[in-house]
């Protein structure tokens, strides 16, 4: 059984994009242990995702929300830890999941998960990220070299064609809902040094717990990345892989 760590913001995290790792990791046998900043802070996704983000559409899928309402009674996600406490060699693998509303900011733009990022990824244990969770390792420079942790790497992201398409369609009703930061994603990570992967064209077909023909993954040795929530499935079991 390996000992897998989630940190979350206290908010707004996508629903899939935790959800189904989670359920596809403990069916398997691993143990989840999910971070806050604060200890025992019992984090709650982006509401819009479980009633649909505009005139009920663009929210999770019926068995991710499933998954989530599981998840929401697990004694993990009750019990989550500090960032400021975590170490590297207490966990066997990292995830980071992603996540576009306002509250992911205090996630993807911690100082202090950053370190714990650089120093968990130096240790070579396996390490995923989907959709803005490359963002994190955009930002977790190593300070022996200077550089990003994703320098160099192969990744998949949020793409900007889907980040673009989903705030064109509803800024109108829901501003910058759909831009967390002035930056796409895709930018940021390749203005580290990255090597964005985009993957086949896709804004609205979403992989399944039975059918992964709509997902698409990137590997890079131990490190595995997805671009939405739409390849959750695929993505939890390629990391299950490396486990």
């Amino acid at each position: 059984m390996s000992r897998v760590l989630v940190p979350l913001p206290d908010v707004d995290f996508d629903t899939t994009e935790v959800a189904v790792p989670w359920k596809l990791l403990t069916e398997a046998g691993h143990q989840v242990v999910f971070a806050t900043e604060r200890a025992g802070t019992v984090p709650a996704c982006d509401p819009r995702l479980l009633t649909g983000v505009l005139f009920g559409k663009l929210g999770a899928e019926p068995e991710p929300k499933a998954f989530y309402d599981d998840l929401t009674r697990a004694p993990e996600f009750h019990a989550t830890v500090a960032w400021s406490t975590l170490e590297p060699k207490d966990f066997d693998a990292l995830l980071l999941p992603g996540g576009h509303a306002p509250g992911m900011r205090q996630y993807l733009g911690s100082s202090l998960l950053h370190e714990k990022v650089v120093a968990f990824v130096k240790t070579g244990k396996p390490f995923a990220a989907i959709c803005h969770g490359p963002v994190v390792l955009a930002r977790a420079v190593d300070p022996d070299n200077g550089q990003s942790v994703l320098a160099g790497r192969k990744t998949s992201c949020l793409p900007k064609y889907m980040e673009r398409a989903a705030y064109l369609s509803t800024f109108w009703k829901l501003g910058r809902y759909y831009r967390t930061y002035p930056a796409y994603v895709e930018d940021e990570v390749r203005a580290v040094g990255a090597t964005v992967v985009k993957g086949p064209f896709e804004l609205s077909k979403r992989g399944t717990r039975t059918d992964d023909s709509p997902a698409f993954v990137v590997e890079d040795g131990t490190y595995v990345s997805a671009r939405w929530p739409g390849d959750a499935y695929l993505f939890a079991r390629r990391f299950l892989a490396k486990l």
